[in-house]
């Protein structure tokens, strides 16, 4: 499965939950692991509408290891 087929699954997945670090507003993302393989992440204040972006394992790995670095800290 490639990217583009990643998104096009997790738009349809059922599983998506807020992050435990979310702020109690809606300023949060959502995740979900449903598609095997994958994790997505959506912006909960548009939900179902939101746009998916879709990582592989390696990926978000990297995602999370560099945000706890402060790799992108602004």
């Amino acid at each position: 499965m490639n990217h583009d087929e990643a998104r096009t699954a997790l738009r349809h997945a059922t599983s998506w939950r807020k992050s435990s670090r979310s702020a109690p507003q809606n300023a949060c993302v959502e995740v979900s692991t449903e598609v095997p393989g994958w994790v997505g992440i959506r912006d909960s204040k548009l939900g179902a509408a939101s746009p998916v972006l879709a990582f592989n394992h390696r990926e978000w790995r990297a995602l999370l290891d560099g945000a706890a670095s402060g790799e992108f800290d602004v």
